[in-house]
């Protein structure tokens, strides 16, 4: 079995260090799957780039956790469901719509249903989308504009949750207690 190291600060190559330093003042931490991902500073400093435009734009955090967790779901990345759980809670996400997305189902709320749904369509379909499933999304009162934004967030959890599949890294202990098994 191929096994990847998990870097910290000390142990990163030179060029992945001013990401990691980005995600440890973002998160008070540096995630276990971001130090796998040092270990390719292109990786790691194009997830952090995307990262920070993602979580800047049209959509709040809850929201962005919603696309997260929908897009580690269909990707079946078990560390990001966890990690995504957790962070979905955090901001406020109804705990019966954060488990209705690790079992494969839309929430109940209309909004995040939208926007689950079409994550999910978009993963599935790899991004070969009709104009029924982009009218779905702008019925829930999501402009035109904001399916394309979608799209950034898809590519963001593409990076990593491949990396999760890939590295398997170990999940930290605070997101243990939101373990997938997929």
């Amino acid at each position: 079995m191929t096994s990847f190291p998990v870097h910290t600060l000390d142990s990163a190559p030179d060029p992945s260090k001013p990401a990691l330093q980005q995600l440890q003042s973002a998160f008070g931490m540096i995630p276990n799957i971001a130090g796998a991902m040092a270990t390719s500073p292109v990786l790691i400093s194009s997830l952090v780039g995307l990262f920070g435009k993602v979580h800047g734009g049209s959509f709040t955090e809850a929201e962005v956790q919603i696309l997260l967790l929908t897009d580690a779901v269909t990707n079946a990345s078990r560390w990001a469901v966890a990690f995504h759980s957790a962070l979905a809670l955090k901001e406020g996400v109804d705990p019966a719509d954060v488990q209705a997305i690790r079992e494969g189902r839309l929430p109940k709320d209309g909004r995040y249903a939208a926007l689950s749904g079409l994550a999910r369509t978009m993963i599935e379909k790899r991004g070969r989308l009709d104009d029924r499933d982009i009218e779905r999304f702008v019925a829930a009162d999501f402009g035109k504009d904001l399916a394309l934004e979608v799209i950034a967030i898809v590519a963001a959890s593409t990076i990593t949750n491949y990396t999760g599949s890939i590295t398997k890294p170990p999940l930290e202990a605070a997101f243990q207690p939101h373990v997938w098994q997929g």
